[in-house]
Protein backbone atom coordinates (compact mmCIF):
# COMPACT_ATOMS: atom_id res chain seq x y z
CA UNK A 1 0.00 0.00 0.00
CA UNK A 2 1.70 3.51 -1.02
CA UNK A 3 1.58 5.79 1.75
CA UNK A 4 -0.43 8.59 2.29
CA UNK A 5 0.32 12.43 1.42
CA UNK A 6 0.23 13.54 5.41
CA UNK A 7 -1.19 17.05 6.56
CA UNK A 8 2.17 18.83 6.39
CA UNK A 9 2.77 18.29 3.41
CA UNK A 10 -0.72 18.98 2.01
CA UNK A 11 -0.52 22.32 3.70
CA UNK A 12 3.27 23.23 2.28
CA UNK A 13 1.59 22.81 -1.20
CA UNK A 14 -1.14 24.61 0.21
CA UNK A 15 1.07 27.36 1.10
CA UNK A 16 3.02 27.25 -2.22
CA UNK A 17 0.22 27.76 -4.30
CA UNK A 18 -0.95 31.07 -1.82
CA UNK A 19 2.84 32.22 -2.45
CA UNK A 20 1.83 32.88 -6.02
CA UNK A 21 -0.85 35.08 -5.56
CA UNK A 22 0.45 38.94 -6.53
CA UNK A 23 -0.76 41.14 -4.59
CA UNK A 24 -4.16 41.94 -6.12
CA UNK A 25 -5.26 38.60 -5.48
CA UNK A 26 -4.54 37.06 -8.44
CA UNK A 27 -2.43 33.54 -9.43
CA UNK A 28 -1.10 35.31 -12.68
CA UNK A 29 1.40 32.31 -13.04
CA UNK A 30 -1.06 29.62 -12.43
CA UNK A 31 -2.57 28.07 -15.44
CA UNK A 32 -6.89 28.08 -15.08
CA UNK A 33 -8.98 25.03 -15.81
CA UNK A 34 -9.13 26.38 -18.81
CA UNK A 35 -5.84 26.32 -20.04
CA UNK A 36 -5.43 22.78 -18.13
CA UNK A 37 -7.21 19.07 -17.53
CA UNK A 38 -8.73 18.07 -14.84
CA UNK A 39 -6.24 15.88 -12.16
CA UNK A 40 -8.26 12.98 -13.27
CA UNK A 41 -8.29 13.54 -17.27
CA UNK A 42 -7.76 10.57 -19.12
CA UNK A 43 -6.19 10.45 -22.71
CA UNK A 44 -7.57 8.76 -25.79
CA UNK A 45 -6.75 5.56 -25.93
CA UNK A 46 -5.39 4.30 -29.50
CA UNK A 47 -8.39 2.07 -30.04
CA UNK A 48 -10.52 5.38 -29.06
CA UNK A 49 -9.49 7.50 -31.64
CA UNK A 50 -9.69 4.71 -34.19
CA UNK A 51 -13.54 4.68 -33.52
CA UNK A 52 -13.52 9.23 -33.39
CA UNK A 53 -11.77 8.87 -36.54
CA UNK A 54 -14.75 6.71 -38.13
CA UNK A 55 -17.79 9.35 -37.19
CA UNK A 56 -19.23 10.87 -40.70
CA UNK A 57 -20.73 14.03 -41.04
CA UNK A 58 -21.82 13.28 -44.46
CA UNK A 59 -24.01 9.99 -42.78
CA UNK A 60 -25.01 12.49 -39.94
CA UNK A 61 -26.61 14.77 -42.19
CA UNK A 62 -27.83 12.24 -44.56
CA UNK A 63 -30.12 10.91 -41.63
CA UNK A 64 -31.18 14.38 -40.61
CA UNK A 65 -32.42 15.05 -43.81
CA UNK A 66 -34.32 11.75 -44.00
CA UNK A 67 -35.86 11.96 -41.03
CA UNK A 68 -37.38 16.09 -42.03
CA UNK A 69 -38.50 13.89 -45.54
CA UNK A 70 -41.43 12.22 -43.78
CA UNK A 71 -43.27 15.90 -43.19
CA UNK A 72 -44.15 15.59 -39.57
CA UNK A 73 -43.37 13.33 -36.94
CA UNK A 74 -45.55 14.39 -34.49
CA UNK A 75 -46.37 12.04 -31.66
CA UNK A 76 -50.11 12.58 -32.76
CA UNK A 77 -49.49 12.15 -36.55
CA UNK A 78 -50.29 9.20 -38.74
CA UNK A 79 -48.30 5.99 -37.75
CA UNK A 80 -49.61 3.77 -41.07
CA UNK A 81 -48.89 5.70 -43.94
CA UNK A 82 -45.50 4.67 -45.79
CA UNK A 83 -43.75 8.41 -46.51
CA UNK A 84 -45.39 10.29 -43.65
CA UNK A 85 -45.43 10.71 -40.11
CA UNK A 86 -44.38 9.94 -36.94
CA UNK A 87 -44.86 5.65 -38.60
CA UNK A 88 -42.79 6.55 -41.64
CA UNK A 89 -39.95 7.65 -39.46
CA UNK A 90 -40.51 4.80 -36.63
CA UNK A 91 -40.10 2.32 -39.57
CA UNK A 92 -37.42 3.80 -40.93
CA UNK A 93 -35.26 3.81 -38.13
CA UNK A 94 -36.19 0.53 -37.40
CA UNK A 95 -34.15 -0.42 -40.56
CA UNK A 96 -31.70 1.28 -40.75
CA UNK A 97 -30.70 -0.15 -37.39
CA UNK A 98 -31.34 -3.51 -38.20
CA UNK A 99 -28.68 -2.94 -40.91
CA UNK A 100 -26.41 -1.84 -38.36
CA UNK A 101 -26.79 -4.96 -36.39
CA UNK A 102 -25.57 -7.17 -39.37
CA UNK A 103 -21.95 -5.95 -38.11
CA UNK A 104 -22.08 -7.07 -34.98
CA UNK A 105 -22.24 -10.91 -35.01
CA UNK A 106 -25.44 -11.46 -33.22
CA UNK A 107 -24.26 -9.53 -30.41
CA UNK A 108 -26.57 -6.44 -31.50
CA UNK A 109 -30.45 -6.49 -31.08
CA UNK A 110 -33.40 -4.29 -32.49
CA UNK A 111 -36.72 -4.13 -30.87
CA UNK A 112 -39.71 -1.80 -31.35
CA UNK A 113 -40.65 -0.80 -27.71
CA UNK A 114 -44.10 -0.20 -27.42
CA UNK A 115 -47.19 1.18 -25.31
CA UNK A 116 -50.53 2.80 -25.74
CA UNK A 117 -50.70 6.28 -23.92
CA UNK A 118 -53.66 7.20 -21.97
CA UNK A 119 -55.26 10.61 -22.71
CA UNK A 120 -52.79 13.23 -20.80
CA UNK A 121 -52.57 16.91 -21.05
CA UNK A 122 -50.89 16.48 -24.48
CA UNK A 123 -52.34 12.98 -25.83
CA UNK A 124 -56.25 13.80 -26.29
CA UNK A 125 -56.81 10.20 -27.11
CA UNK A 126 -55.25 6.55 -26.39
CA UNK A 127 -52.29 7.09 -28.38
CA UNK A 128 -49.43 4.46 -29.24
CA UNK A 129 -45.91 5.52 -28.26
CA UNK A 130 -43.01 3.36 -29.46
CA UNK A 131 -39.15 3.59 -29.08
CA UNK A 132 -36.66 2.13 -31.40
CA UNK A 133 -34.33 0.43 -29.44
CA UNK A 134 -30.75 -1.56 -30.12
CA UNK A 135 -28.51 -3.12 -27.78
CA UNK A 136 -25.10 -3.97 -27.88
CA UNK A 137 -24.35 -6.72 -25.12
CA UNK A 138 -21.35 -6.40 -23.41
CA UNK A 139 -18.79 -9.19 -23.85
CA UNK A 140 -17.24 -8.74 -19.96
CA UNK A 141 -19.56 -7.10 -17.53
CA UNK A 142 -22.82 -7.16 -20.11
CA UNK A 143 -25.16 -6.90 -16.40
CA UNK A 144 -23.62 -3.20 -16.49
CA UNK A 145 -25.64 -0.53 -18.80
CA UNK A 146 -24.91 2.71 -20.62
CA UNK A 147 -28.21 4.38 -22.46
CA UNK A 148 -27.54 7.12 -25.15
CA UNK A 149 -31.01 8.55 -26.55
CA UNK A 150 -32.36 11.61 -28.80
CA UNK A 151 -36.03 11.82 -29.61
CA UNK A 152 -37.33 11.19 -32.74
CA UNK A 153 -40.65 12.81 -32.77
CA UNK A 154 -41.23 16.96 -33.77
CA UNK A 155 -43.57 19.60 -33.46
CA UNK A 156 -45.00 23.12 -34.85
CA UNK A 157 -45.39 26.43 -32.67
CA UNK A 158 -48.86 24.85 -31.62
CA UNK A 159 -47.88 21.48 -29.70
CA UNK A 160 -51.37 19.52 -30.34
CA UNK A 161 -50.90 20.25 -34.29
CA UNK A 162 -50.37 17.11 -35.85
CA UNK A 163 -50.84 18.26 -39.62
CA UNK A 164 -48.45 20.87 -40.48
CA UNK A 165 -44.82 20.33 -41.80
CA UNK A 166 -42.92 20.20 -38.82
CA UNK A 167 -39.50 19.06 -39.70
CA UNK A 168 -37.30 19.09 -36.46
CA UNK A 169 -34.34 18.95 -37.81
CA UNK A 170 -32.07 20.28 -34.89
CA UNK A 171 -34.97 19.20 -32.62
CA UNK A 172 -34.19 16.56 -32.42
CA UNK A 173 -33.55 14.91 -35.90
CA UNK A 174 -29.89 16.04 -34.99
CA UNK A 175 -29.82 14.02 -31.48
CA UNK A 176 -31.50 11.00 -33.18
CA UNK A 177 -28.25 11.29 -36.29
CA UNK A 178 -25.67 10.77 -33.39
CA UNK A 179 -27.28 8.09 -32.05
CA UNK A 180 -27.95 6.16 -35.22
CA UNK A 181 -23.57 7.30 -35.74
CA UNK A 182 -22.86 5.98 -32.93
CA UNK A 183 -24.66 2.34 -33.50
CA UNK A 184 -23.20 1.87 -36.53
CA UNK A 185 -19.32 2.95 -35.54
CA UNK A 186 -19.52 0.83 -32.37
CA UNK A 187 -21.55 -2.12 -33.75
CA UNK A 188 -18.70 -4.11 -35.00
CA UNK A 189 -16.92 -3.70 -32.11
CA UNK A 190 -17.05 -5.16 -28.56
CA UNK A 191 -17.43 -3.19 -25.41
CA UNK A 192 -16.80 -4.73 -22.22
CA UNK A 193 -19.91 -3.12 -21.11
CA UNK A 194 -23.57 -2.86 -22.51
CA UNK A 195 -24.55 0.27 -24.37
CA UNK A 196 -28.30 0.94 -25.17
CA UNK A 197 -28.76 3.76 -28.68
CA UNK A 198 -32.67 4.70 -28.20
CA UNK A 199 -34.57 6.84 -30.76
CA UNK A 200 -37.88 7.58 -28.49
CA UNK A 201 -41.01 8.81 -29.20
CA UNK A 202 -43.25 11.27 -27.30
CA UNK A 203 -40.83 13.54 -25.60
CA UNK A 204 -42.60 16.77 -27.31
CA UNK A 205 -45.97 15.79 -25.19
CA UNK A 206 -44.38 15.04 -21.95
CA UNK A 207 -41.18 12.34 -21.66
CA UNK A 208 -43.40 9.64 -22.40
CA UNK A 209 -41.28 7.71 -24.72
CA UNK A 210 -38.24 7.90 -22.46
CA UNK A 211 -39.91 7.56 -19.15
CA UNK A 212 -41.53 4.32 -20.21
CA UNK A 213 -37.75 3.10 -21.70
CA UNK A 214 -36.68 4.20 -18.31
CA UNK A 215 -39.38 2.29 -16.27
CA UNK A 216 -38.84 -1.16 -18.09
CA UNK A 217 -35.18 -0.47 -17.55
CA UNK A 218 -36.15 -0.19 -13.65
CA UNK A 219 -38.74 -2.67 -13.71
CA UNK A 220 -35.64 -5.22 -14.38
CA UNK A 221 -33.26 -3.99 -12.26
CA UNK A 222 -30.61 -2.77 -14.80
CA UNK A 223 -28.03 -1.34 -13.69
CA UNK A 224 -28.07 1.60 -15.71
CA UNK A 225 -24.65 3.31 -15.04
CA UNK A 226 -25.18 6.50 -17.07
CA UNK A 227 -27.54 7.77 -19.53
CA UNK A 228 -26.97 10.85 -22.06
CA UNK A 229 -29.68 12.07 -24.34
CA UNK A 230 -28.96 14.34 -26.97
CA UNK A 231 -31.37 16.90 -27.85
CA UNK A 232 -30.77 20.05 -30.10
CA UNK A 233 -27.26 19.35 -31.20
CA UNK A 234 -27.56 20.30 -34.60
CA UNK A 235 -26.27 23.93 -34.68
CA UNK A 236 -23.35 26.15 -33.74
CA UNK A 237 -25.40 29.27 -34.06
CA UNK A 238 -26.98 31.49 -31.58
CA UNK A 239 -30.40 33.45 -32.54
CA UNK A 240 -28.18 36.76 -33.14
CA UNK A 241 -25.70 35.03 -35.51
CA UNK A 242 -22.56 34.40 -33.16
CA UNK A 243 -20.84 31.40 -33.68
CA UNK A 244 -19.31 28.54 -30.95
CA UNK A 245 -18.79 25.91 -32.95
CA UNK A 246 -16.55 23.78 -31.15
CA UNK A 247 -18.67 23.87 -27.01
CA UNK A 248 -21.57 21.38 -26.27
CA UNK A 249 -23.31 21.73 -23.54
CA UNK A 250 -23.89 19.26 -20.83
CA UNK A 251 -27.06 19.40 -18.44
CA UNK A 252 -26.15 18.12 -14.79
CA UNK A 253 -28.28 18.19 -11.95
CA UNK A 254 -26.63 18.00 -8.68
CA UNK A 255 -29.09 17.03 -5.74
CA UNK A 256 -30.59 14.31 -7.44
CA UNK A 257 -34.40 13.89 -8.51
CA UNK A 258 -34.64 10.34 -6.63
CA UNK A 259 -33.60 11.92 -3.54
CA UNK A 260 -35.03 11.07 -0.09
CA UNK A 261 -36.12 12.64 3.15
CA UNK A 262 -33.22 10.75 4.45
CA UNK A 263 -30.53 11.33 2.02
CA UNK A 264 -31.68 15.40 1.74
CA UNK A 265 -30.62 15.24 5.81
CA UNK A 266 -27.92 13.59 5.55
CA UNK A 267 -26.74 15.79 2.62
CA UNK A 268 -27.85 18.91 4.14
CA UNK A 269 -25.29 17.56 7.16
CA UNK A 270 -21.97 16.78 5.30
CA UNK A 271 -22.45 18.31 2.06
CA UNK A 272 -22.53 16.94 -1.33
CA UNK A 273 -24.62 19.00 -3.25
CA UNK A 274 -22.07 18.80 -6.24
CA UNK A 275 -21.53 15.39 -6.02
CA UNK A 276 -24.20 13.74 -7.03
CA UNK A 277 -23.37 10.90 -9.38
CA UNK A 278 -25.02 12.31 -12.56
CA UNK A 279 -22.32 15.36 -11.39
CA UNK A 280 -19.30 13.09 -10.84
CA UNK A 281 -20.75 11.28 -14.62
CA UNK A 282 -20.24 15.15 -16.24
CA UNK A 283 -16.88 15.76 -14.76
CA UNK A 284 -16.03 11.99 -16.25
CA UNK A 285 -17.43 13.71 -19.41
CA UNK A 286 -14.69 16.28 -19.59
CA UNK A 287 -12.19 14.00 -18.18
CA UNK A 288 -12.32 11.80 -21.45
CA UNK A 289 -14.01 14.11 -24.09
CA UNK A 290 -13.04 17.74 -23.65
CA UNK A 291 -9.44 16.86 -25.71
CA UNK A 292 -7.87 17.10 -29.00
CA UNK A 293 -9.40 14.07 -29.83
CA UNK A 294 -12.70 15.05 -30.23
CA UNK A 295 -11.80 18.85 -31.24
CA UNK A 296 -14.78 20.14 -28.60
CA UNK A 297 -14.82 21.58 -25.06
CA UNK A 298 -17.55 20.31 -22.76
CA UNK A 299 -19.13 23.27 -21.03
CA UNK A 300 -20.44 21.88 -17.97
CA UNK A 301 -23.58 23.83 -16.72
CA UNK A 302 -24.79 23.00 -13.19
CA UNK A 303 -28.82 22.78 -13.82
CA UNK A 304 -30.67 19.97 -14.60
CA UNK A 305 -31.88 21.42 -17.93
CA UNK A 306 -32.69 25.54 -19.02
CA UNK A 307 -35.34 27.54 -18.32
CA UNK A 308 -38.59 26.20 -19.23
CA UNK A 309 -37.86 23.02 -20.76
CA UNK A 310 -36.89 19.64 -20.22
CA UNK A 311 -35.64 16.25 -21.52
CA UNK A 312 -35.17 12.78 -21.81
CA UNK A 313 -32.46 12.11 -19.13
CA UNK A 314 -35.20 13.58 -16.57
CA UNK A 315 -37.17 9.88 -16.44
CA UNK A 316 -34.23 8.41 -15.89
CA UNK A 317 -32.89 11.00 -13.05
CA UNK A 318 -36.43 10.57 -11.31
CA UNK A 319 -35.49 6.45 -11.45
CA UNK A 320 -32.39 7.19 -9.15
CA UNK A 321 -30.16 6.79 -12.73
CA UNK A 322 -27.55 8.82 -13.28
CA UNK A 323 -28.36 11.05 -16.29
CA UNK A 324 -27.55 14.18 -18.27
CA UNK A 325 -28.08 16.31 -20.96
CA UNK A 326 -26.10 17.66 -24.41
CA UNK A 327 -27.75 20.46 -25.90
CA UNK A 328 -25.72 23.35 -28.48
CA UNK A 329 -24.33 26.01 -27.26
CA UNK A 330 -26.52 28.37 -27.88
CA UNK A 331 -30.38 28.06 -29.35
CA UNK A 332 -31.85 30.06 -32.20
CA UNK A 333 -35.51 29.87 -30.91
CA UNK A 334 -36.88 31.44 -34.40
CA UNK A 335 -35.22 27.40 -35.51
CA UNK A 336 -37.27 25.05 -33.29
CA UNK A 337 -40.81 24.86 -31.90
CA UNK A 338 -41.88 27.11 -34.66
CA UNK A 339 -44.18 26.94 -37.95
CA UNK A 340 -41.95 26.73 -41.44
CA UNK A 341 -42.84 30.44 -42.62
CA UNK A 342 -41.61 33.82 -43.53
CA UNK A 343 -42.47 36.67 -41.94
CA UNK A 344 -43.12 40.36 -42.89
CA UNK A 345 -39.02 41.19 -42.74
CA UNK A 346 -38.30 37.92 -44.51
CA UNK A 347 -37.25 35.83 -41.52
CA UNK A 348 -37.11 32.21 -42.04
CA UNK A 349 -38.96 30.64 -39.36
CA UNK A 350 -39.17 26.63 -38.69
CA UNK A 351 -36.53 23.69 -37.37
CA UNK A 352 -35.21 23.11 -41.47
CA UNK A 353 -31.57 21.30 -42.32
CA UNK A 354 -30.34 24.77 -43.73
CA UNK A 355 -29.82 25.76 -40.31
CA UNK A 356 -27.73 22.98 -39.05
CA UNK A 357 -24.23 22.68 -38.97
CA UNK A 358 -23.29 18.89 -39.55
CA UNK A 359 -19.26 18.87 -38.86
CA UNK A 360 -20.28 20.35 -35.42
CA UNK A 361 -23.06 17.54 -34.76
CA UNK A 362 -20.24 15.05 -35.54
CA UNK A 363 -18.09 16.44 -33.26
CA UNK A 364 -20.91 16.53 -30.83
CA UNK A 365 -21.15 12.54 -31.81
CA UNK A 366 -17.30 12.19 -31.04
CA UNK A 367 -18.05 13.67 -27.27
CA UNK A 368 -20.86 11.14 -26.59
CA UNK A 369 -18.29 7.98 -28.43
CA UNK A 370 -16.05 9.57 -26.20
CA UNK A 371 -17.83 9.01 -22.93
CA UNK A 372 -19.73 6.27 -23.96
CA UNK A 373 -16.96 3.64 -25.27
CA UNK A 374 -14.56 4.79 -22.45
CA UNK A 375 -17.68 4.23 -19.83
CA UNK A 376 -18.32 0.56 -21.39
CA UNK A 377 -14.61 -0.34 -21.23
CA UNK A 378 -13.16 0.75 -17.92
CA UNK A 379 -14.58 -0.70 -14.68
CA UNK A 380 -17.51 0.10 -12.94
CA UNK A 381 -18.49 3.11 -10.67
CA UNK A 382 -17.04 1.45 -7.34
CA UNK A 383 -20.69 0.31 -5.27
CA UNK A 384 -20.81 1.47 -1.83
CA UNK A 385 -17.95 3.80 -0.82
CA UNK A 386 -18.37 4.72 2.69
CA UNK A 387 -16.08 7.38 4.98
CA UNK A 388 -15.99 6.39 8.39
CA UNK A 389 -17.19 8.56 10.61
CA UNK A 390 -17.49 6.17 14.05
CA UNK A 391 -14.28 8.36 15.93
CA UNK A 392 -13.05 11.90 15.93
CA UNK A 393 -10.30 12.36 14.13
CA UNK A 394 -7.67 14.33 11.91
CA UNK A 395 -7.45 11.58 9.32
CA UNK A 396 -9.84 9.92 6.80
CA UNK A 397 -10.82 6.12 6.59
CA UNK A 398 -12.52 4.87 3.56
CA UNK A 399 -13.94 1.95 2.34
CA UNK A 400 -15.85 0.12 -0.57
CA UNK A 401 -16.93 -3.15 -2.79
CA UNK A 402 -14.20 -4.75 -4.93
CA UNK A 403 -15.65 -4.41 -8.23
CA UNK A 404 -16.03 -7.49 -10.60
CA UNK A 405 -14.55 -7.17 -13.56
CA UNK A 406 -11.54 -9.88 -14.44
CA UNK A 407 -9.47 -6.96 -15.42
CA UNK A 408 -9.27 -4.87 -12.31
CA UNK A 409 -6.37 -3.58 -11.77
CA UNK A 410 -6.82 -1.31 -8.38
CA UNK A 411 -8.52 1.93 -7.05
CA UNK A 412 -7.82 5.49 -6.23
CA UNK A 413 -8.75 7.86 -4.11
CA UNK A 414 -9.36 11.53 -5.21
CA UNK A 415 -10.16 14.48 -3.23
CA UNK A 416 -10.30 18.55 -3.60
CA UNK A 417 -11.24 21.50 -1.81
CA UNK A 418 -15.28 22.00 -0.86
CA UNK A 419 -14.73 24.56 -2.93
CA UNK A 420 -13.19 23.22 -5.86
CA UNK A 421 -15.35 22.15 -9.00
CA UNK A 422 -12.99 19.32 -10.15
CA UNK A 423 -10.97 16.62 -8.31
CA UNK A 424 -7.88 18.39 -7.71
CA UNK A 425 -5.44 15.37 -6.20
CA UNK A 426 -5.68 11.61 -7.56
CA UNK A 427 -3.91 8.88 -4.85
CA UNK A 428 -3.52 5.51 -6.32
CA UNK A 429 -4.30 3.19 -3.25
CA UNK A 430 -4.05 -0.64 -5.22
CA UNK A 431 -6.19 -3.64 -5.27
CA UNK A 432 -7.56 -2.94 -1.58
CA UNK A 433 -11.29 -2.25 -0.26
CA UNK A 434 -10.35 0.23 2.48
CA UNK A 435 -7.58 3.03 2.44
CA UNK A 436 -6.87 5.86 5.37
CA UNK A 437 -5.54 9.17 4.39
CA UNK A 438 -4.14 11.52 6.53
CA UNK A 439 -6.48 14.59 5.65
CA UNK A 440 -9.62 15.35 7.55
CA UNK A 441 -12.66 14.31 5.89
CA UNK A 442 -14.04 18.31 7.63
CA UNK A 443 -11.72 19.98 5.09
CA UNK A 444 -12.35 18.21 2.06
CA UNK A 445 -13.78 15.86 -0.37
CA UNK A 446 -12.86 12.73 -1.32
CA UNK A 447 -14.31 10.32 -3.64
CA UNK A 448 -13.04 7.09 -5.04
CA UNK A 449 -12.67 5.53 -8.71
CA UNK A 450 -11.28 1.82 -10.29
CA UNK A 451 -8.49 1.37 -12.55
CA UNK A 452 -7.59 -1.38 -15.02
CA UNK A 453 -5.08 -2.84 -16.22
CA UNK A 454 -5.15 -0.96 -19.24
CA UNK A 455 -5.31 1.88 -17.12
CA UNK A 456 -8.28 3.13 -17.93
CA UNK A 457 -10.25 4.81 -14.90
CA UNK A 458 -14.38 4.83 -13.69
CA UNK A 459 -16.32 7.87 -12.83
CA UNK A 460 -15.61 8.98 -8.97
CA UNK A 461 -18.20 7.64 -6.27
CA UNK A 462 -19.23 9.68 -3.80
CA UNK A 463 -19.11 7.98 -0.33
CA UNK A 464 -21.60 8.47 2.41
CA UNK A 465 -20.72 8.19 5.98
CA UNK A 466 -20.77 5.41 8.03
CA UNK A 467 -20.70 5.24 11.95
Amino acid sequence: MRPSPTRRTVLTATAAGAAALTATGTAEAAPTSADRPPATAQRPTRELRALLREIDAVRIEATVRRLVSFGTRHTLSVQDDPDRGIGAARDWLLAELTSCAEASGGRMTVELQSYVQEPAPRIPTPTKITNVVATLRGSVTPERVYVVSGHYDSRVTDVMDAMSDAPGADDDASGVAVVLELARVMAKRRPASTIVFAAVAGEEQGLFGSAYLAQQLKAAGTDVQGMFTNDIVGSATADDGTRDPYTIRLFTEGVPSSETPEQAALRRSVGGENDSATRQLARFVRDVADNDATGMRVRVIYRRDRYLRGGDHIPFLERGYPAARFTEPAEDFAHQHQNVRVDDTGKQYGDLPEFCDFPFTARVAKVNAAALWTLAQAPGTPKNPRIITSNLTNSTSLTWARGPEPDLAGYEVVWRETTSPEWTHVLPVGDATTHEVDLSKDNVFFGVRAVNRSGLRSPVAFPSPQS
